[in-house]
């Protein structure tokens, strides 16, 4: 049996102002965001707790992260409102538990996830979905990895989506975020977790970037009309991968994060069309097939050729790619990331097209080394 869900109310707002207005932040709010977007959108507003991220390290989040800004909140509070990327995301979901420190303990599932706090997410990056979905990610330093903790008690209690917010982001952000959010789209198409409904909103989103990069290709700029189709885009993404699950890609992408602190949606695109020339190599005729075919009618290729195209149009518009040697990977870690993945990321490789053995993903990092 397979269910489909969408747990949060989806809020869609004009301006920072209208989220002032209806949301009134108060002495009785933990506000997670970074100093840029509060200064300059938020600065008359009045937080009970206010965590400025960057004061805790730049990045991807980290156990390290929460547990110092677990000890600096002053007081009690009885919202959670995050405002920010994915760092930000994932961390404010973790506070809106009853218990967070030890977060090791929580991710390893030896405390259970109770959500006690009133919890609103508000993105400033088109990528990640978290406002939408029931996953936070963390590295953690000692493991030399990144885990997900996946529970429904991280489901935010409103998403809300405010384009203005992602005014003047730096095009290499958005880059890295949507990237990520179209690898979303792509490995929840391919989910064996995958639904009728999960896949509509998979097709959509990978409709919408794909359209979007076409668009950049031919000279557009980043206009909050196109942005706002990208923020779209990405939540219908996070809808996907949050019913379906994100697979491989990932998987055999946080050694790499956490390794050489490449970002996240980078870190995927470098072994994106490794993993799925090697699904097409191995079961060419299922939903790989059928996903090829949506690519090549939007970027007007023959669909033997949508991954080679894909990867064309990413480099040329988005995102070059590079080789793991040129972030520092040597070639006596393949082996050991590959050992990594098979034993720390079982609860995405379950998810993948066609099951892949360690030594299939260490052929994989070879191959893209």
């Amino acid at each position: 049996m397979k269910t489909f869900k969408i747990a949060p109310s989806v809020v869609s707002l004009d301006t920072a102002e209208d989220f002032c207005e209806r949301y009134c932040i108060n002495e009785n709010d933990l506000v997670i965001t970074n100093d840029f977007t509060w200064n300059k959108f938020f600065k008359n507003q009045r937080a009970g707790n206010l965590i400025f991220i960057q004061n805790y390290g730049i990045g991807e989040p980290n156990d390290e992260m929460v547990e110092r800004i677990f000890r600096d909140i002053k007081s009690e509070y009885t919202r959670v409102i995050a405002i920010g990327g994915g760092t930000v995301l994932d961390v404010a979901k973790l506070f809106a538990l009853r218990q967070t420190s030890p977060v090791t303990d929580l991710f390893d599932k030896n405390i259970s996830a109770i959500k006690e706090k009133r919890l609103i997410l508000v993105p400033t990056t088109c990528g990640t979905g978290s406002e939408i979905t029931n996953i936070s990610i963390l590295e953690f330093k000692k493991r030399h990895t990144k885990f997900g903790l996946a529970d429904d008690a991280l489901y935010a209690d409103e998403a809300v989506l405010v384009p203005e917010l992602m005014d003047g982001i730096p095009f290499s952000v958005f880059a890295v975020s949507s990237v990520d959010a179209l690898i979303h789209a792509f490995e929840s198409y391919l989910s064996p977790k995958a639904s009728v409904f999960s896949q509509t909103f998979s097709i959509q989103a990978a409709k919408m970037i794909l359209s979007g990069y076409k668009k950049i290709e031919n000279g557009a700029e980043l206009s909050p009309e196109l942005l706002k189709s990208f923020l779209v885009a990405s939540d219908f993404a996070g809808i996907a991968f949050s019913n379906a699950g994100c697979a491989a890609v990932h998987a055999m992408s946080y050694p790499l994060g956490a390794e050489f602190h490449i970002p996240h949606g980078e870190a995927n695109y470098t072994v994106f069309s490794g993993v799925f020339k090697t699904y097409m190599k191995r079961e060419p005729n299922g939903a790989i097939s059928l996903l090829c075919g949506i690519i090549s009618k939007i970027l007007g290729c023959d669909g033997a050729e949508a991954l080679d195209e894909l990867d064309r149009l990413l480099d040329s518009a988005v995102l070059k790619k590079k080789r793991l040697g040129e972030y520092g990977m040597t070639r006596e870690q393949i082996t050991k990331f590959a050992a990594s993945v098979t034993e720390n990321q079982k609860r995405l490789l379950s998810n993948s097209y066609v099951p892949l053995t360690t030594e299939q993903i260490a052929e994989i990092y070879a191959e893209l080394y």
